[in-house]
């Protein structure tokens, strides 16, 4: 009786993760998702997803969403690059200051060249990863 409770628990766990879960498990159809074009695209999307749950339904969707991750994935692989060491506390301080500057720092800046640099190498990495998970073309 026991175990199946806990099997029955499972199921609708599951079933609710199907349907309102991070977009990794719903597994949205590729006719109906589009990539994002590079890591930067990636980045500034997802904070304007964080920008708007904030402000406005605290993390209930408002709109639908047209790609193949939901910002929770993003968060998801950014946490899992710093925590193995791929991306530095230093980088992911750069990505947050120019996310909320909503543009990218720029080498030809003298007093934004090394943030510049710290910039290309978290993209990179997210770039890497994000292909992996088959979200960047």
């Amino acid at each position: 009786m026991v175990q199946q409770n806990t099997q029955l628990a499972r199921q609708v766990c599951y079933t609710q993760n199907f349907i309102t879960g991070p977009a990794s498990i719903r597994k949205i159809p590729p006719e109906f998702s589009r990539q994002f074009h590079d890591a930067e695209q990636l980045w500034f999307w997802f904070l304007n997803c964080r920008r708007k749950d904030a402000e406005t339904h605290r993390g209930r969707p408002i709109f639908h969403n047209p790609y193949p991750c939901e910002a929770l994935d993003v968060e998801t692989i950014v946490t899992r690059l710093y925590l193995s060491g791929k991306i530095t506390a230093e980088q992911l301080a750069v990505l947050k200051e120019f996310g909320d500057r909503r543009r990218a720092p720029s080498q030809h800046v003298y007093a934004e060249n090394r943030k510049a640099a710290l910039w290309s190498a978290a993209m990179r990495e997210i770039t890497a990863a994000a292909k992996q998970k088959g979200w960047i073309e």
